[in-house]
């Protein structure tokens, strides 16, 4: 005869617990955890096409301007930052951190026929800007859409001749 196990909350909470333990032993490794933080921490980018130019904005706070590496391949931007966590001989017992320390990094793909030479760089209030002209024939068009006005269809129903 089957006899019904008695549901035990605590035993499945020490199950969850080691499930949740196995998780994250897969990310032990120090250059794991700095490949996942990296791919976490990705600066804020908005991109947009304003007045024949494209715009590529990056929210970079706290990173200093000469550690900004921005190299364009192709038609790949990469972006690259680092914010590195200043050392002090203090110790502290954090309330709360949600500031992050190491590399940033972004890629993207930019239009066919922009030109590495002509992208213009600023970084100003933790804002990287980059701006390059479109080319000519990737400029927006505008093409004006002409309506025909249709005829409503008539519907006629058919009447059943009766047998």
């Amino acid at each position: 005869m089957n006899r019904l196990a008695e549901w035990n909350p605590f035993k499945e909470i020490e199950r969850l617990r080691g499930e949740f333990d196995r998780v994250l032993d897969r990310f032990r490794s120090p250059t794991d955890l700095e490949e996942f933080e990296e791919k976490l921490v990705r600066p804020r980018i908005e991109s947009f096409v304003e007045d024949g130019k494209l715009t590529v904005r990056a929210d970079m706070p706290g990173i200093d301007p000469k550690e900004i590496e921005v190299k364009v391949s192709g038609n790949t931007l990469d972006v690259r930052g680092k914010r590195e966590e200043k050392k002090e001989t203090k110790k502290r017992d954090f309330l709360r951190r949600e500031v992050h320390y190491g590399s940033y990094a972004y890629s993207t793909s930019l239009p066919e026929g922009i030109k590495a030479e002509d992208i213009k760089a600023s970084y100003r209030d933790g804002v990287l800007e980059l701006v390059a002209p479109l080319p000519k024939e990737l400029a927006p068009k505008e093409v004006k859409v002409q309506i025909e006005a249709a005829e409503p269809k008539k519907v006629e129903a058919k009447e059943k001749a009766a047998a």
